[in-house]
């Protein structure tokens, strides 16, 4: 009966707040290791310590990152607008709510890109858990492999 019990804890999946909180610091949220980018824009196809595809195999997968993307972008967009109407009736300065919105609309997605494509993972792992075929092996080589390694004593 030991067994039964430790073999559901070591196979419990991680709860809500951990997996959000490792997207949130942009690590695997699987394991919480990483880095899992190579550059702001580049994302390894691996996680570096545990394997986890960040691709998990479903063509159109990353479309769920891009609407991660545009909700945030969009809601920024709206609370700055808000923000600034409110702040500045009755004579808002249109030509900068005009402008500077279009500017916050085309740069906030590429800010945006390491968070929600993390946080999508995280949202993704709570329904549809771990599977065999989401963990590649031989994991890829990535910055900072060696160092996670060696903290676990491999």
């Amino acid at each position: 009966m030991a067994d039964g019990r430790n073999r559901f804890l070591v196979h419990r999946p991680p709860r809500i707040l951990t997996l959000f909180g490792r997207a949130l610091r942009l690590r695997c949220p699987n394991c919480g290791g990483g880095p899992l980018f190579v550059r702001w824009l580049t994302v390894l196809p691996n996680c570096p310590t545990c394997g986890f595809a960040l691709e998990r195999g479903e063509s159109g997968y990353q479309v769920g990152s891009y609407m991660f993307n545009l909700i945030a972008s969009e809601m920024l967009f709206a609370v700055i607008f808000v923000g600034v109407l409110l702040a500045t009736w009755p004579t808002p300065p249109w030509a900068l709510l005009q402008y500077g919105g279009g500017a916050l609309m085309l740069l906030a997605p590429v800010l945006f890109f390491p968070w929600t494509k993390t946080l999508f993972l995280a949202f993704d792992l709570l329904f549809r858990p771990l599977t065999d075929d989401d963990m590649r092996w031989p994991r890829e080589p990535g910055p900072g492999r060696g160092v996670a390694q060696r903290r676990r004593g491999r």
